[in-house]
């Protein structure tokens, strides 16, 4: 048999003569159909469909799931970024940070590697880089960096407050601040002061580590003097007596107007028949109290041996009573005009205060204030 004959007898054994699939002829005769490959093909294109369709769920799920966040970065980082760290940050904070200026790839994975560090968080200045890997920039921050002592004195704060703050969170020797707090002629301050109290500024600080403590105390202190200097105070014995009145305001305003309290304190130390130049201010007893309540008995207001009760001693008390913030300087030192010699909070939670011209206005709205302190127990203490 030659080579056509074996490829014809080949043919009629693949696909025996009544074999159905015979459906038309051209070129060569008649075509015939192969199922078991058209079948094939439309399996392989399932196939291909289903596998696509799980790769895409699985690409869906694995982004809802955070599976495809990248953990660390290469390093060693690209441009540089300062984090500032506060004193009290917790690590998961500065992580969090780190994460979302784009320094490190997952705050998680950060925390880890601070961990093996074995270091501390301390507050200060730190410069790190984009895009470091976890374990550099964990070292960085467990580097002293650019350390810092940090504290923040708020508004109203007395002196052994303050000085608490800066002992306590700056690490300051309490004892030297103690020392200079009692010597107030070497910050320049007038006869007057006795102490620093008034003129320590309220606000965020940063020093150096190892600033001498006096360095810090003469920071604050400045910048109460030059807050004066910018409102028109310069006269060292004015400067005293503005801070006096400040200080009161700050601790008797609340939210009220400052400028209508300073103005209401100018009034009451000027001859008038209400007052007869008394200031009477619960905040100056209980200062001379050493306590901060705001509920005063008959006795104490009638206590002539408190130097500060200013029920009994006319015109203003020895000196300032605490810290107060610049916009209480600036009423004191530019009091608003107006007829008021009486004010009263009426309202301890949202600090709104009525005026009046005379006593017995003031008592009605006296009366205000203990119908609510009568409606909310404990807040007046």
């Amino acid at each position: 048999m030659g080579i056509g004959g074996l490829l014809a007898a080949q043919e009629e054994t693949a696909e025996p003569a009544d074999h159905p699939a015979i459906v038309g002829g051209g070129r060569g005769g008649p075509r015939r159909r192969r199922p078991l490959r058209t079948a094939a093909i439309a399996m392989g294109v399932v196939i291909a469909l289903v596998v696509a369709g799980s790769v895409l769920v699985a690409l869906v799920l694995r982004s809802a799931l955070g599976m495809d966040k990248v953990a660390d970065y290469p390093g060693p980082g690209t441009d540089p970024v300062t984090v500032t760290v506060q004193q009290g940050d917790a690590l998961a904070t500065v992580a969090k940070e780190l994460q979302e200026q784009g320094v490190v790839a997952d705050a998680d994975t950060f925390v880890r590697a601070f961990g093996d560090t074995g270091g501390k968080v301390h507050p200060g200045d730190f410069t790190f880089k984009k895009e470091m890997k976890a374990s550099d920039a964990a070292q960085v921050l467990a580097g002293d960096g650019s350390k810092v002592m940090y504290f923040a004195l708020s508004a109203g704060l007395r002196i052994n407050e303050s000085l608490d703050a800066i002992a306590k969170s700056a690490g300051v020797d309490r004892k030297e601040l103690d020392s200079l707090n009692s010597q107030p002629s070497q910050f320049g301050l007038p006869s007057q002061a006795k102490t620093l109290e008034g003129y320590l500024a309220p606000g965020e600080y940063r020093f150096p580590v190892g600033t001498p403590a006096k360095d810090v105390l003469t920071s604050l202190v400045s910048a109460t003097l030059d807050e004066l200097k910018q409102d028109g105070i310069t006269d060292p014995a004015k400067q005293y007596e503005v801070l006096t009145v400040a200080s009161i305001v700050q601790a008797e305003g609340g939210r009220a107007d400052y400028g209508k309290v300073a103005g209401a304190i100018e009034n009451r130390l000027k001859p008038n028949d209400e007052t007869k130049g008394l200031i009477q201010s619960d905040a100056t007893v209980t200062y001379g109290l050493g306590t901060k309540t705001v509920q005063l008995t008959e006795e104490q207001k009638a206590d002539g041996n408190n130097p500060y009760n200013t029920y009994v001693h006319p015109g203003l008390p020895p000196g300032p009573i605490g810290s107060p913030g610049s916009k209480a300087v600036a009423a004191a030192a530019h009091p608003t005009a107006n007829d008021y010699l009486f004010w009263v909070t009426v309202n301890l939670d949202t600090g709104e205060t009525k005026f009046a011209k005379t006593y017995a206005e003031h008592q009605a709205y006296v009366e205000q204030y203990q119908q609510w302190c009568t409606a909310n127990q404990g807040k007046c203490k």
